[in-house]
């Protein structure tokens, strides 16, 4: 049996798919603007800011079981952040809601991070399957 890295290819599509219903599910008929349920929810004062929450606490716990450095979480939680905070003030936080698209931008940081982690993978094809130990019997 060969070994191989962890792919994540499933559980990114999941998290591409939960973030695309939250920030760009929609499109605005007469502008063509595309929103999701964080700007629809986050036209409820409060309760619907904190809701949207939720699906990005989500995205980061999730991150973080795939391997997501520190740096990377640093950002995305600083995504979500200014997400709640500005799409908390009435009106203007939901015109920003649309533009911002917080996770969609946590999902691209997640799938750039696992990418480059790829990148940096030694090829598969050169493994022989064989044990590598310093006893002499293993290694015949």
């Amino acid at each position: 049996m060969k070994p191989h890295p962890p792919s994540h290819e499933a559980d990114l599509a999941r998290l591409r798919r939960l973030a695309v219903s939250m920030d760009s599910a929609y499109k605005l008929p007469i502008v063509g603007v595309r929103m999701g349920w964080d700007s629809i929810l986050g036209l409820v004062p409060v309760v619907g800011d904190t809701l949207a929450l939720l699906p990005s606490a989500y995205i980061l716990k999730e991150s973080h079981r795939m391997g997501a450095p520190k740096g990377v979480l640093a950002k995305m939680l600083v995504n979500t952040g200014i997400d709640y905070v500005i799409g908390s003030v009435p009106l203007v936080g939901d015109l920003f809601d649309i533009g911002w698209k917080s996770k969609l931008r946590n999902v691209d940081l997640l799938e750039r991070h696992l990418t480059d982690q790829a990148a940096k993978a030694p090829p598969m094809g050169d493994i022989e399957g064989r044990m590598s130990s310093h006893h002499p019997t293993l290694n015949n």
